[in-house]
């Protein structure tokens, strides 16, 4: 991201039971039951089995695909497997592993099959390969090592892949937090390919003798893990040496030694961040025997000020700073990745971090690291294929958040390196463009289908990248993202049913004040609102528009939860006005036929409050209905007045056809975490149960949710019946973790499907 997408305030996500941690990129903070971590592992667990089908459970086939955006999130890690050619990987902090396909220059995901349950797993801690059996691919699953999520995993596979076994572990890991650009933290043993060693944040190092089923405390490690700290931040093989770099204090850098045991690597760096900092990655060059290490005064990929490379002579013992900028002054940085080139000996390349006023850039050399050359400074880009890249600027950056570089060990002048947007790559370390194919990384918040076939296909409101039209499903926007204003991550996306080509947005300001704008034309271009209330940009939260466009409701609640009064508009944003009657915090709700009607449920008192003056005022209707959870919301049928859904999570799913003046449980469905609609099925196929037909046209109900009846576990549901029966359209290998933020359906096409997921972008599908 650009400067201005250091870790956006983000209030939305599964929020945990104990105190809420200080929002980071896209953070999802969910209630999972703290589990004690301890040092050892879990015997191995047997591969996730598919939850069983009820009797009479109803499925359809659907074919899923990913919206193409290209990236959108931050790439950790890059690794080309050393003996096989065109067989690369990657990972990512919250959106699975991938593993490039040559043929289709594409990334296939290799983590879609995590289901709800697992949703702490989609964030890839650190990936590994047996240079020696190139199949066998492992992967270190765990997103947060906070006490409210759940304990990581290790996931196994035998043919690159495309099947897993799974090792549930008792500690954490962090893949979304501090440190994720550091790494590799796994690694298979370079003198034994049964045994594989495993760098953890709190818990030490762990070390498996059958090959990542089982776990324990690798004896004889020295250090001494904190609570708060890095723990062991790489793993590296230096022939059959390996090398562990430690994070918290002390000996930055250990190997094993002749016994057996380990050792901390003598002559280390007395001094600079190389003593002080932390050791960030590091890269053996064979040809020359020779181990780079980066090194920054912090874990990254924010918040660095200070960086070194030192390069360690394996052979003598020799240790030599060949850092190629030293930062200082007003050009303050860290540096990240590192990679060398197997073909030629003393060819390494370096990457900085967190360099915002020059921009980040890499640092090429060819003599062991006596001379250097800034690739940033030769380089054309080319983001054609991906033009958010640009971020509402005339050109692109080189890159931020640089963690990760990979040079292909057939071809040394193929680079590859990650960004906290995509991947770069070059052929001839001139011309750069995407190699982002199929890796797909948003976080999705809002999702439109607007109801004509002159708008777009879908408008979407994302974390971190604002909000986008697709006139397209398999080329990213051409517009890139929006801009006039650009914003961060949006909090607020709405349409005027009565009137499409006015859409409105709001969000998080990047690069300037404004949180909120408009669109006369589909959401093709924009202009900024005339005027914002002054807590609209430390506390944008979600908007809707009246039905015909002429009222606007903008609610407010910064990051941290804190509520404030809603606002009105009248004139399209001009001036605004405080609504005191509107709860604080609540998402406003327009009702699609009538513009005096408004709705907002009040999720701290499990109250639905009614406007039928345009907004103006709000009065209590439906209470005692479920609280407590922000992310208990209300949904509104289109083409109905007053038809309103309201999914409640665990405490189930309800249906008011009186404006949300009385509401009554929809019976049979245990769970509802995210409701839409899409186009009416034909007639033929409205048949409620036991064969009585349901209200002609009304339009096809999906949900994120649990029917026992249908599915044993929360699912993608459909209903052509208002609800009386569903149908699960999604299957046990497309499930992407938590998935309960947004869903809707297709208002032009029956069956079609627009899910938004927390890291692996907007899927979509339609009936096979």
């Amino acid at each position: 991201m650009r400067a201005s997408s250091l870790p956006q305030p983000d209030p939305a996500g599964p929020v945990p039971a104990g105190p809420v941690p200080a929002p980071g990129r896209r953070a999802v903070l969910a209630g999972a039951a703290a589990v004690a971590a301890t040092v050892c592992a879990l015997p191995a667990a047997a591969p996730a089995a598919a939850a069983p089908r009820p009797p009479g459970a109803r499925a359809e086939v659907h074919r899923w695909r990913t919206a193409a955006i290209g990236g959108t999130g931050f790439v950790t890690g890059l690794l080309f497997h050393p003996a096989v050619r065109h067989l690369a990987y990657a990972r990512t902090d919250i959106g699975g592993a991938y593993r490039w396909d040559d043929a289709e220059a594409r990334w296939t995901a290799l983590t879609d099959h995590l289901g709800w349950d697992d949703w702490n797993l989609l964030g890839i801690e650190a990936l590994a390969v047996d240079p020696a059996f190139p199949d066998r691919l492992y992967l270190a699953c765990g997103t947060y090592a906070q006490s409210w999520a759940g304990p990581g995993a290790v996931l196994r596979s035998e043919d690159r892949g495309a099947t897993w076994a799974r090792s549930d572990l008792t500690v954490r890991l962090g893949a979304n937090e501090d440190g994720r650009g550091a790494g590799e933290r796994l690694l298979v043993d370079p003198r034994d390919s049964e045994t594989l060693w495993l760098g953890t944040r709190h818990d030490g190092l762990l070390r498996s003798a059958d090959r990542g089923a089982t776990w324990a405390a690798a004896t004889g490690f020295p250090a001494v893990p904190a609570a708060s700290g890095q723990g062991v931040t790489l793993l590296v093989a230096a022939g059959r040496t390996v090398y562990a770099g430690w994070g918290d204090g002390g000996s930055a850098l250990y190997r094993t030694d002749s016994s057996g045991g380990w050792e901390a690597v003598p002559g280390q760096p007395s001094n600079g961040p190389a003593a002080t900092g932390f050791p960030v990655r590091g890269a053996y060059d064979a040809g020359s025997r020779a181990l780079y290490v980066t090194y920054a005064s912090g874990p990254g990929p924010n918040n660095q000020t200070d960086g070194s490379v030192h390069r360690l002579d394996t052979v003598n013992g020799t240790w030599t700073d060949v850092t190629p900028v030293t930062p200082g002054g007003g050009d303050a940085f860290g540096y990240g990745g590192v990679a060398v080139d197997a073909r030629l000996p003393g060819t390494v390349v370096v990457s900085t971090n967190n360099r915002w006023g020059a921009v980040d850039t890499l640092f090429r050399t060819t003599d062991h690291g006596v001379h250097w050359t800034s690739l940033k400074d030769t380089a054309v880009l080319d983001v054609a294929e991906t033009p958010y890249l640009r971020w509402g600027e005339a050109a692109a950056k080189f890159g931020w958040w640089i963690q990760s570089v990979a040079i292909d060990p057939y071809d040394s002048r193929h680079l590859l390196f990650g960004t906290g947007a995509t991947v770069f790559g070059t052929r001839d370390l001139v011309h750069w463009a995407p190699e982002i194919r199929g890796l797909e990384e948003s976080a999705v918040r809002q999702l439109i289908a607007p109801p004509t076939d002159s708008g777009a296909v879908l408008l979407s409101g994302l974390g971190d990248i604002g909000v986008m039209r697709h006139d397209s499903l398999t080329a990213s926007p051409s517009r890139g993202m929006a801009s006039n204003p650009v914003f961060g991550t949006a909090t607020g996306l709405a349409l005027a049913t009565l009137k499409p080509s006015y859409v409105v947005r709001t969000g998080w300001p990047s690069g300037s004040g404004s949180a909120g704008a408009f669109s006369n034309d589909g959401g093709a271009s924009w202009q900024p609102f005339a005027a914002q209330p002054s807590l609209a940009a430390s506390a944008p939260g979600p908007v809707a528009v009246g039905a015909d466009g002429a009222t606007l409701l903008w609610s407010f609640i910064h990051w941290d939860g804190t509520k404030y009064a809603a606002h009105r508009s009248t004139d399209g944003g001009a001036s605004w006005h405080e609504v005191p009657t509107f709860p604080k915090g609540g998402t406003p709700v327009a009702d699609p036929l009538d513009p005096d009607r408004f709705y907002v449920y009040d999720t701290d008192t499990g109250a639905v409050f009614r406007s039928t003056d345009a907004g103006a005022t709000f009065t209590r209707g439906a209470s005692q209905l479920p609280s407590g959870d922000v992310q208990f919301k209300i949904a509104a049928a289109p083409g109905r007045s007053g038809d309103l859904w309201l999914s409640a999570k665990d405490d189930g799913l309800f249906r008011s056809m009186d404006g949300g003046a009385a509401f009554t449980a929809v019976a049979g469905c245990q769970a509802s975490h995210a409701l839409g609609f899409g186009r009416a099925a034909p007639a033929a196929r409205r048949r409620g149960q036991r064969g009585r037909r349901t209200p002609a046209g009304y339009p096809a109900v999906f949900q994120t949710g649990r029917v026992a009846a249908t599915h044993d576990g929360v699912a993608v549901l459909r209903s052509d019946d208002a609800g009386a029966t569903w149908v699960r359209i999604n299957d046990d290998a497309h499930q992407w973790g938590w998935t309960g933020e947004v869903i809707t359906g297709d208002p032009r096409v029956h069956g079609r499907v627009y899910l938004g997921t927390n890291g692996r972008g907007i899927q979509y599908a339609d009936p096979a």
